[in-house]
């Protein structure tokens, strides 16, 4: 029949159609490269970012994991931490420090030697991995030969196991050497395995190529028409990465304690106290991610505390200079904090001498305020002057004029009507008045009853 035969047409073409998205639904046998780009300091914020992304790699079997780096260096548990864990991952990884004139130094230079394929983009350096104190404090000579000599065997046993160049990657750490594409990947061996001007160059040199994991086992590298996905920072990774920088932490902690400063000076503004409040949690988070100086916090607040007592104590400016001096030093020693990175003193000196002048202006504009007489209420009639509008003595009380109102009085002398009076004292609705011959007549007098 012809309807029949229209059915058997039509689940003909449906068939057709279902089969042609099961081959396009297919998974295609080109390689997968995962690309992590990290551009900032080394420390616990990127160690989540960077391992997150090799696992990201690992669930989906990629072929390859770049690493495209740019770091001034970081620190070392961090960097610790990522070693650790590109060693154990599944698929190879490659650090690339990339573009031309970036630069992976110190803990930079770890990872780089650490990764299955260290390439470099001409223009580029790595190197000056000789540690530091962390919380930025000077370390006695034994300590410091003892930190020096055992980054100096990690970066050795790294070098050795990668086959590279371990003369001078410890060079790098035990006299601060830092070298260009081209001295890193001309030595012999060489520190690097290759230089490329970018990710698909980086790609097109990789292909084919055999490689050695960790463990020594080989690997042939296939990156041809590779299917390259990013891995970008989650929105929290970024907030949190901003303020672990030393320079972001060191202004919120100086907002911090201004907007608190405003807040105590004029309570009831609310929002620099809000702001002020926010910007210290914020410091406070910061510091828990950086290694941190507390002589140094310490000092900070002690030259706040000196500032304030500028205010109360008559010392002719040897505490403001003392507060100002104490919060110069202070910041010094607190934001030494990440070896390689340091916050300057075009952003020290600005901060210190902005909190110094704000904590004495709004300091001494507060006091100023404080001390002037009350010009609302009972309290601002004390000391004003009135006019008798009846007779007063000693235990007969009358009235008198003051700021236009008519108000019972009471005096321990006679007062004649008419005669001019100042207020000494206020009970309940009763003035207490004295009499004061000098005052003149003013707009009281006008008062008509």
């Amino acid at each position: 029949m012809a309807w029949a035969r229209w059915i058997a047409a039509g689940l003909a073409l449906l068939l057709a159609a279902a089969s042609a998205g099961r081959l396009r639904a297919l998974p295609t046998d080109r390689p997968t490269v995962v690309v992590a780009e990290f551009d900032g300091i080394i420390h616990p914020i990127a160690a989540e970012y960077l391992t997150g992304a090799l696992d990201d790699a690992d669930t989906s079997n990629a072929t390859l994991v770049v690493v495209v780096l740019r770091t001034p260096g970081g620190l070392l548990e961090s960097t610790r931490t990522i070693v650790s864990r590109i060693i154990s991952s599944r698929a190879p990884v490659a650090v690339f420090v990339a573009p031309s004139g970036s630069r992976a130094a110190s803990a930079g230079f770890l990872l780089t030697i650490a990764a299955d394929v260290a390439a470099m983009a001409p223009g580029t350096h790595i190197g000056a991995a000789h540690p530091v104190s962390g919380d930025g404090q000077k370390i006695d000579e034994t300590m410091a030969k003892k930190a020096t000599s055992d980054t100096a065997a990690y970066v050795r046993s790294l070098a050795e196991a990668r086959h590279r160049n371990v003369a001078l990657a410890e060079q790098a750490v035990l006299e601060s050497r830092a070298f260009t594409d081209g001295e890193a990947a001309r030595a012999s061996p060489p520190l690097v395995d290759l230089v490329a001007s970018d990710l698909p160059d980086l790609l097109r040199q990789l292909d084919g190529r055999t490689i050695k994991r960790f463990d020594g086992r080989p690997v042939v590298l296939k990156t041809r028409d590779a299917d390259v996905r990013r891995v970008e920072m989650t929105r929290r990774q970024r907030f949190l990465g901003a303020i672990a920088h030393p320079q972001i932490a060191y202004l919120l902690l100086t907002l911090g304690m201004l907007g608190l400063t405003i807040e105590l000076w004029n309570p009831g503004s609310i929002l620099p106290g809000v702001a002020g409040g926010l910007s210290l949690l914020l410091a406070f988070f910061a510091f828990q991610v950086l290694p941190v100086n507390i002589t140094g916090l310490a000092l900070i607040v002690f030259g706040i505390g000196l500032l304030v007592l500028e205010l109360k104590v008559p010392s002719f400016g040897a505490l403001g200079i003392g507060g100002a001096i104490s919060l110069f030093i202070g910041s010094l020693m607190a934001t030494r904090g990440v070896p390689g990175v340091h916050v300057g003193l075009g952003v020290i000196l600005p901060a210190v001498i902005v909190l110094s002048a704000a904590v004495l202006l709004l300091g001494r504009l507060a006091l100023a305020a404080q001390r002037q007489p009350p010009v609302t209420g009972v309290g601002a009639l004390i000391g004003q002057q009135a006019q008798a509008r009846s007779a007063l003595a000693r235990g007969a009380p009358g009235f008198v004029a003051v700021h236009g109102e008519l108000w019972q009085a009471a005096a321990d002398v006679s007062i004649e009507a008419g005669e001019f009076v100042r207020v000494s004292d206020v009970n309940g609705l009763t003035l207490t008045v004295v009499p004061d011959p000098a005052l003149t007549r003013t707009g009281d007098a006008s008062w008509k009853a």
